[in-house]
């Protein structure tokens, strides 16, 4: 199961990228928020990440209007390796190279369609495993 959660600006691409998910057979588990209505991206990325470092989700997906914000608070839960992707090679090497378990997006950034190719490109690519990468994960991990 993926979490995922935004802000309001992340709102539309978070409900078009679930949409996608659910379309490709993945089940999804919507954080929030749930509407347009002004609240704050925090809230959304620490509860992202605490479904991921739970257990409850294998991986997260955090939006907001440049993806800054909401990857900041993410990261702040101890066992989470957040990268903020705009196009698909950086969310394929963030997954070989650093195991990153929740993706963020500027949702003023990108569109729906390159939101979708991000986030399949995410979820499809497996950490490479090689020795160099996994010592600097758990570098980052100290």
């Amino acid at each position: 199961m993926i979490a995922i959660g935004s802000d309001h600006g992340g709102f539309d691409i978070k409900e078009s990228v679930i949409k996608h998910l659910k379309e490709s057979g993945v089940e999804v588990k919507d954080l929030g928020c749930y509407s347009k209505e002004s609240c704050d991206y925090p809230v959304f990325g620490h509860a992202v990440a605490k479904a991921v470092v739970s257990g409850e989700c294998e991986k997260g997906i955090v939006i907001c209007t440049t993806g800054i914000g909401i990857s900041i608070a993410a990261n702040k839960t101890k066992g989470i390796r957040c990268a903020l992707c705009s196009e698909p090679l950086s969310a394929k090497m963030t997954r070989l190279h650093n195991d990153a378990n929740v993706l963020a997006m500027g949702a003023g950034l990108i569109g729906p369609n390159m939101a979708n190719e991000i986030v399949d490109t995410f979820l499809n690519t497996p950490f490479s495993g090689e020795a160099r990468h996994q010592k600097r994960v758990d570098l980052i991990e100290l």
